[in-house]
């Protein structure tokens, strides 16, 4: 595989494909389709579009479609340290949204504070040294930005897979204004965040996300958010606010009603990312979540919602404890992992009554599986349950636990099996849903959203349980996000002119084959993926080309390719 392969553009004529716009319910249609230079240049009647230099694929019976969109990514890192990027290339992935989830390496202001990130969301994305992105990985740049027009142009420099827009992280914001600890932020603190987050705005950023059970984003307040919130409502017309909520367990309904009310109040477009109803409290719960989100909607506020189509979910193993025991930073988490008494309290927090970490309630270590580590202590460790791991060792639970943090230095990641089928089903049904995988990458054991959401969607949902038509499900993987992205339809969108981000698959065989065993299984069915015209998925097989451009936010509020 050969990263660093050029960007090769042809002529390519696809014939008597099946044209798939991504239009909600469009109907099927047999054409040629001819791109040139990066664009869909031409449609015609099977038999009409001639092009004496183009390459010929023949595409009877095989859909042609717009790329899918990931609204929810965690390739912050990974576009540059993996660039053939296999993982969503060979699922037809050709576009991502990252900074999700309120951290991300950019922006920073200090090294001090690239550094505690870095190590915070090593679980998400690992941490390699600044050594190993200049040898191993051989990224130009890698941690050298500060500014989100840094790391963008980190992105553009390096050349991407897929297309890349990013959230601004209003974890990063909070650290950046106030530290990494629980305190209430001043005036002029709040006021140095929405200066921070203007200035990522302007140099491309198309949002602000948060993780509110995440540090140091986790400890602002409502109206500390909605100041944030209306920054963005009134001064950049199409930007959007995509919250983690204070949690998807307990009271997790009261949860989605404050996002829900932040962009009534502040009139700022929502983005419910992960929408989920998880854990056994909230079995058969979608619909109150639904008709929330309908009076939303009904009111006036600008709602979009994303998943995965999948029952467990994925994160870091740290998270799970609470707050107060990662306030500080990573450094003092470990302190006080290191210390007995407080080791006593985290356990009748994470154990007995339930904290912010596990959504407030009390964890089940049978429902939380390892994922992938960096110590070689923990080789052993992975794709096992937790409470699995105590018992073979004889320990308790939350010993295990805390030796793995430790020994991890908190960089070990974890799948949570808490979902429900009927609240995945009932969800993905609603007309503002999209896509959205939350597929961390880093390591070996991971969740099988990471190869399989888009297949899954398409070949699960909607051909096997004809849950939609696949043009239907289309919509949701193309058009829906990219006008929540403000980039259709250039893209999300077959026509001509439109950028030529295209998947050509067979609706008879397009299936996820990812598993939680083999968590790294690529999908069936896909042959052809384009990224702006570029051949990523050659006749199914991997090309390590890099067509992705840098998608940012223009003053005009659109959103496209080249500086701001």
């Amino acid at each position: 595989m050969n990263y660093n392969r050029a960007t090769k553009m042809e002529p390519i004529l696809f014939q008597s494909v099946t044209v798939i716009t991504g239009e909600e319910d469009a109907t099927p249609f047999v054409a040629d389709v001819l791109v040139k230079d990066g664009l869909i240049a031409h449609i015609g009647d099977p038999g009409t579009v001639e092009s004496a230099t183009a390459r010929r694929i023949d595409g009877k019976g095989q859909y042609l479609s717009p790329g899918f969109i990931d609204m929810h990514a965690h390739s912050d890192l990974y576009l540059i340290t993996s660039p053939a990027h296999e993982a969503k290339i060979s699922q037809g992935c050709t576009t991502e949204v990252v900074g999700q989830d309120g951290i991300s390496y950019a922006p920073v202001r200090t090294k001090e504070q690239l550094r505690a990130i870095r190590s915070q969301i090593a679980g998400w994305n690992g941490n390699p040294s600044d050594e190993e992105c200049q040898t191993k990985h051989k990224g130009t740049g890698i941690f050298e930005w500060q500014t989100v027009g840094d790391y963008l142009d980190c992105l553009e420099q390096n050349k991407t897979a897929t297309n890349v827009a990013m959230l601004v992280p209003q974890g990063n914001l909070r650290l950046l204004a106030c530290g990494p600890n629980d305190t209430p932020a001043s005036p002029a603190e709040i006021q140095d965040q929405v200066k921070l987050l203007k200035e990522a705005i302007g140099q491309g950023a198309v949002g602000m996300s948060s993780g509110l059970t995440y540090t140091p984003g986790m400890y602002a307040s409502n109206s500390e958010l909605a100041v944030l919130c209306k920054a963005l409502a009134d001064e950049y017309p199409g930007a959007f606010y995509a919250p983690h909520h204070r949690s998807y367990g307990f009271k997790a309904l009261e949860s989605y009603e404050e996002m829900l009310d932040l962009g009534k109040n502040t009139r700022c477009p929502i983005h419910l990312t992960h929408a989920t109803m998880n854990f056994s409290e909230n079995k058969g719960r979608a619909p109150e979540l639904l008709q929330m989100i309908d009076g939303a909607l009904g009111s006036g506020v600008d709602v979009t919602l994303d998943t995965y189509p999948y029952l467990p979910g994925c994160t870091m193993l740290a998270a799970l404890l609470p707050s107060w025991a990662s306030e500080g930073g990573p450094d003092e988490t470990l302190k006080r992992l290191g210390d007995a008494k407080v080791r006593d309290k985290i356990q009748v927090a994470v154990e007995v009554t339930g904290c912010d970490g596990g959504h407030g309630i009390p964890t089940n270590w049978d429902e939380i599986q390892i994922g992938s580590t960096q110590h070689e202590a923990l080789d052993g460790y992975a794709g096992r349950r937790v409470a699995e791991v105590a018992r073979s060792l004889g320990k308790p639970a939350m010993e295990v636990f805390f030796d793995i943090l430790v020994k991890d230095r908190l960089a070990t990641s974890c799948l949570l099996h808490i979902g429900h089928e009927e609240n995945v089903r009932a969800i993905m049904k609603h007309e503002k849903h999209m896509s959205g995988s939350d597929a961390i990458l880093h390591g070996e054991t991971l969740h099988p959203r990471a190869y399989g959401t888009f297949t899954r969607y398409l070949g699960h949902y909607a051909r096997d349980l004809g849950m939609f038509t696949i043009p239907q499900m289309m919509a949701h993987l193309t058009s829906r996000p990219a006008k929540r992205l403000n980039v259709y339809p250039f893209r999300g969108h077959v026509g001509v002119g439109s950028a030529a981000d295209l998947v050509l698959f067979d609706p008879e065989t397009i299936q996820d084959m990812a598993t939680f065993e083999q968590p790294k299984l690529t999908s069936k069915g896909i042959n052809f993926v384009l990224v702006n015209g570029v051949v990523a998925v050659d006749a199914g097989k991997l090309t390590g080309a890099r067509g992705g451009h840098v998608l940012r936010r223009k003053e005009d509020g659109t959103v496209g390719s080249g500086k701001v």
